[in-house]
């Protein structure tokens, strides 16, 4: 029975997306042509959860799409309306097995945050804990595998909006977008990576920063109870004073952290940017929202580790040597000339952000993203192609980078003897 409601709904959102596309067309016909990269993403937000998971998926790969629509979609929205305060409290109801108020005493009835698979609202335990629960929306998993089993099929669809997306590597592009998305989907999965990352911080004992504790006993693969932490953005200077007398000092330790589960942890957060790292009250610095981590092989974090390295001394045959480690290429690549050219790029970076300006947030996730695409666009003029890992965790660093001009203008990273990072 459940194969066969499953399939009436798999039917229906086809039905779904083929409606929305038939508007697209429809609209196109009567003029409304933006450029492609816009309708595009116009479109996929239309489609929902899948196609805007989609959407940011080719905003943080430029390793596989042109920069015109990795730059488009950097605008892909993950907001999404909040659903009624009775379907969340039914899904919690129906998850846990219990009525609420064994468990709750209160639950906000206005979210927190909502997004395309989950929505978030603030509790507070029977037993007197605040806590946030991240509640998955109903019908997201089969919605996801139905989209991307209609993926394959849509692909020649795709291809006609969008002549210049290669789509040879859809099937691999597919795999990779289930594998991340089903993940998100499993919080048990979530739960199991907090815990993790737990550990990795009492093993290196590093009271300096922690993570959201998880309330087993109300959580499921659909349901997440979470300590609710109170703080600020990283960002957030005005504010981080009111807790930290050294902004700088607390900057050094979300870095020196993060640099330290590139080896010591199965896994590495792979969304470093602001609203994931918080200030808490106490100091600390708070590592938030595990739903994507990375995974890096040993041998190409060998050559990204000799990568970083070379920055730091400014050896640019170094860092084209390792890049061409890195990547995967067909043909011979003359290091000599992607040094020069990476060593024009690093000059840009230097002079990019005056720091007798003011430094905006938005700017800051720009930039970013525009040297991201730079560098891998360099490589790639040479004959490299890059793993996604590459791209993932050198926007990581980027990140870090931005909040270095942000909270400690006046220091030189790659000097400062704070910063344990590759030592």
């Amino acid at each position: 029975m459940g194969a066969v409601t499953n399939g009436i709904k798999g039917a229906f959102r086809i039905g779904q997306t083929l409606s929305v596309l038939g508007r697209t067309g429809v609209n196109w016909m009567r003029g409304d042509r933006p450029p492609t990269p816009k309708l595009l993403r116009q479109t996929f937000e239309n489609l929902g959860a899948t196609y805007i998971k989609l959407g940011q998926f080719i905003a943080s790969s430029p390793t596989f799409f042109p920069k015109e629509y990795v730059e488009e979609f950097q605008y892909c929205l993950d907001k999404t309306p909040n659903l009624p305060f009775g379907v969340i409290k039914r899904i919690i109801r129906e998850e846990l097995g219990r009525p609420i108020d064994e468990i709750y005493a209160e639950i906000d009835p206005v979210a927190l945050a909502s997004a395309s698979i989950a929505q978030v609202h603030a509790a507070r335990l029977v037993t007197g804990e605040d806590v946030v629960i991240k509640v998955q929306k109903p019908g997201v998993e089969n919605i996801l595998l139905t989209d991307l089993n209609f993926l394959y099929l849509s692909s020649r669809i795709l291809e006609t909006l969008a002549p210049k997306l290669s789509w040879t590597s859809l099937s691999g592009i597919v795999d990779e977008i289930q594998k991340t998305m089903m993940e998100e989907c499993d919080f048990i999965k979530e739960a199991n990576n907090l815990k993790v990352f737990r550990d990795f911080l009492h093993n290196t004992h590093n009271e300096d920063a922690t993570v959201p504790k998880v309330y087993e006993h109300c959580s499921s693969r659909r349901i997440l109870t979470m300590e609710r932490f109170y703080g600020v953005s990283l960002t957030d200077l005005d504010s981080i004073r009111q807790y930290s007398n050294d902004p700088e000092r607390t900057l050094i330790t979300a870095m020196n952290t993060w640099f330290a589960s590139l080896t010591k942890c199965e896994f590495f957060h792979a969304d470093v940017h602001a609203g994931n790292l918080m200030v808490l009250k106490d100091g600390r610095i708070g590592f938030i929202d595990f739903g994507i981590v990375g995974r890096i092989k040993p041998d190409t974090w060998q050559a990204v580790s000799d990568f970083i390295s070379a920055i730091m001394v400014g050896n640019f045959e170094g860092m084209a040597d390792a890049m061409i480690r890195i990547g995967v290429t067909r043909r011979t690549v003359k290091a000599d000339e992607l040094a020069a050219d990476l060593q024009r790029l690093y000059r840009q970076m230097d002079h990019m952000v005056p720091d007798d300006t003011a430094y905006e947030m938005d700017q800051a996730e720009d930039d970013v993203n525009n040297i991201l695409m730079d560098m891998v666009k360099v490589g790639e003029s040479h004959g490299l192609h890059f793993p996604r890992e590459f791209a993932l965790l050198l926007k990581q660093f980027l990140y870090f980078d931005r909040y270095v001009h942000i909270l400690a203008p006046e220091m030189d990273v790659f000097m400062d003897e704070r910063l344990t990072m590759l030592h």
